[in-house]
């Protein structure tokens, strides 16, 4: 596993406790204000474990790709990444 798949997972499980505790904050019925701004750090977690994921895709299997026949598919597909990336915001 390299360097970006090892920091994503760490993300996510960071990301999995949170929302875990979200949960619990709601069923206490905590502050709401407290809950979104989890709910916030939580999402920062998935964007930079995404971030990383795509970091390892383009520098590892877009490269090689495109030294083959299969580069322009591979970009295609992380175009189709970014526009979705893009009209969730």
């Amino acid at each position: 596993m390299n360097e970006e798949r090892k920091k994503a997972l760490q993300a996510l499980k960071t990301c999995k406790g949170q929302v875990e505790g979200i949960i619990k904050m709601i069923e206490d019925e905590r502050y709401c204000v407290d809950i979104s701004n989890q709910i916030i750090a939580a999402q920062g977690l998935l964007k930079k474990a995404n971030l990383l994921i795509l970091k390892q895709h383009l520098s590892h299997c877009v490269k090689d790709a495109c030294m083959s026949d299969n580069g322009e598919a591979k970009i295609e597909e992380i175009i189709n990444v970014i526009e979705k990336l893009m009209n969730k915001s």
